[in-house]
């Protein structure tokens, strides 16, 4: 079961071997941050927006023959958000709440999938993950439709989108994968 916190790239390990011709390094040379975590049955990459969801998925892993969609459904890549759940019809993905137990504290639920059928039922994370400083523990998520709604784009600095809560008026920052993809400059 690998975990998923804000927008989630959930890739089949058997298809990702397969066009990478079982090169493991060559797929983790694109992944632009520090996300990467697998079960060995799947294998999730996490980002902050849609948009660099849509350039990972379309400028690395479909021209390299993954396939994301046919006729609707995931075929090797799905999207999972850590709020919605499974954002496309797939029959080869669960997601679900795990209780997982954090330095002896009562255990906090962790959102998370695993391959329909696997072996594998314990969550893994990413290479120096920890709850604390988690999205899971600080429930900071927003949908991009809440975003627009409830945040204001006020600049991009050190390569994160800061905005700022029009509720509490504290800035909130967003890690980017590139910094070109400033939400600014896609208004008309």
């Amino acid at each position: 079961m690998v975990l998923i916190e804000a927008i989630s790239v959930v890739i089949r390990v058997d298809s990702l071997l397969k066009v990478w011709k079982d090169d493991w390094d060559a797929f983790n040379k694109i992944v632009p941050n520090r996300t990467l975590c697998s079960d060995g049955e799947l294998v999730r990459v996490g980002f902050m927006t849609p948009d660099d969801v849509q350039k990972f998925v379309e400028r690395y892993l479909v021209p390299h023959g993954l396939v994301y969609l046919h006729n609707d459904q995931a075929v090797d890549i799905v999207i999972v958000d850590q709020n919605e759940g499974v954002m496309k019809e797939c029959d080869w993905v669960e997601f679900s709440y795990i209780d997982v137990d954090i330095d002896s504290e009562e255990e906090q639920p962790v959102a998370g999938c695993r391959l329909v059928g696997g072996k594998e039922s314990k969550l893994v994370t990413p290479s120096g993950w920890e709850y604390e400083k988690s999205l899971s523990y600080s429930n900071m998520f927003l949908p991009a439709d809440k975003i627009s709604k409830n945040l204001k784009f006020v600049r991009t600095e050190d390569g994160e989108d800061v905005y700022l809560n029009l509720k509490t008026g504290q800035e909130i920052y967003t890690g980017r994968v590139d910094s070109d993809l400033n939400p600014d400059s896609n208004s008309d």
